[in-house]
């Protein structure tokens, strides 16, 4: 259980970071705009670990012995993928203290805009589903907990994004990809120990 609530965490720190930075960026942004992009956040990161759960069990008897390098290496790049784009973010100049940027980057007040970033923000969680499928892992309980956590993140996400600022996004998303990627140690260890 502890493993789902890491990894529904580690999985919601890019919608995290899009809601910091739209609560940091977007003047006025009402509650409405907050509570819908992150219900539409949790919907599709409950249902891209879903999808690819099925997408993995279609494809399971292929891989089976090499499977825990499989989860290992998703997990791995997906973390690793979070770790470079939070350094990444390092390099850029922040706003001088007191400042507030504008309406600048993608504006989720847009609907358009706002599933294009729910989709592109749970592409991550499509390769934890394939990984669970992998293990044999169920896929329904965790999916609700990871698309629950992340909505609860995002709500957090946008209050802090409005209130405290910059300071948290790079920090986070390091967190999350740190995590997966231990994650994803942790699953291989435990393979090639009972192999």
């Amino acid at each position: 259980m502890l493993s789902i609530v890491l990894i529904g965490l580690s999985l919601s720190m890019d919608a995290f970071a899009v809601s910091v930075s739209s609560g940091i960026s977007i003047r006025g942004l009402r509650v409405f705009h907050a509570v819908r992009a992150s219900l539409l956040f949790g919907i599709f990161q409950f249902a891209m670990p879903a999808a690819g759960w099925f997408l993995g069990k279609t494809f399971s008897s292929y891989i089976q012995t090499f499977d825990h390098w499989i989860a290992f290496a998703l997990l791995a790049l997906i973390g690793g993928k979070m770790l470079w784009e939070a350094g990444q973010k390092a390099g850029q100049k922040n706003p001088k203290d007191g400042e507030r940027k504008a309406d600048t980057g993608a504006d989720i007040r847009s609907l358009k805009i706002l599933l294009t970033l729910a989709l592109a923000t749970s592409i991550d969680a499509l390769a934890v589903g394939i990984s669970f499928s992998i293990l044999n892992h169920g896929i329904w309980g965790p999916a609700m907990l990871i698309g629950g956590i992340t909505f609860a993140v995002c709500l957090t996400g946008f209050e802090f994004g409005r209130r405290i600022g910059p300071l948290f996004e790079r920090s986070a998303q390091m967190l999350g990809g740190f995590i997966l990627i231990g994650i994803g140690i942790k699953i291989l260890v435990e393979h090639l120990s009972t192999a």
